[in-house]
């Protein structure tokens, strides 16, 4: 499933990008606001019926507005055939084409933990009994995602994270 506001995000990081390489400075909080947005986006598709998440998406969606107004301002410099080109993209997108598509070999590293959380991956020797992992998760009241069978994602608070890795380090050494 792809939402019109993921394939938004992917235009525009794709113009970042672009801007980046013509030599054109991007706001310092851009990137890293990308990256909320992106973690917004992917908590709503595995949980669409969550009413935190779709506040969280709609803020994403906002966000996506405003970086989308500050991109398309900074591309101008480049001329009106270039803001044209992304304009048409942005354009599909709230026709709900699907523009881009995500890169299969995209990294397994979370680069940004949702707001006032820090986030651990572990990737397992082999997969493991789902309840025992949760239970240690729970425990020490973290968050997790299974990416796969073998590669978890847990956020928290810095100390509990910390604390829980330690007791999983172990845990996923074993045979």
């Amino acid at each position: 499933m792809s939402l019109p506001s993921e394939q938004n995000w992917l235009v525009l990081n794709k113009l970042i990008t672009d801007l980046i390489k013509k030599g054109y400075k991007v706001p310092d909080g851009i990137n890293p606001e990308m990256g909320i947005i992106r973690s917004s986006i992917s908590s709503y598709k595995k949980d669409p019926s969550h009413p935190d998440l779709i506040n969280g998406l709609a803020k994403a969606e906002m966000s996506l507005n405003n970086i989308q107004s500050t991109l398309i301002t900074i591309a101008e410099e480049e001329g009106d055939e270039y803001v044209d080109y992304w304009l048409d993209l942005l354009k599909q997108v709230m026709q709900g084409k699907k523009v881009f598509e995500f890169a299969d070999s995209r990294s397994k590293f979370l680069v940004n933990a949702p707001p006032g959380l820090t986030t651990g991956r572990i990737t397992l020797r082999v997969p493991l009994a789902e309840e025992r992992v949760q239970e240690i998760a729970e425990w020490n009241g973290l968050i997790i995602e299974f990416d796969d069978d073998v590669t978890v994602q847990l956020h928290g608070d810095k100390e509990d994270l910390k604390v829980g890795l330690k007791e999983m380090g172990s845990f996923f050494l074993e045979d």
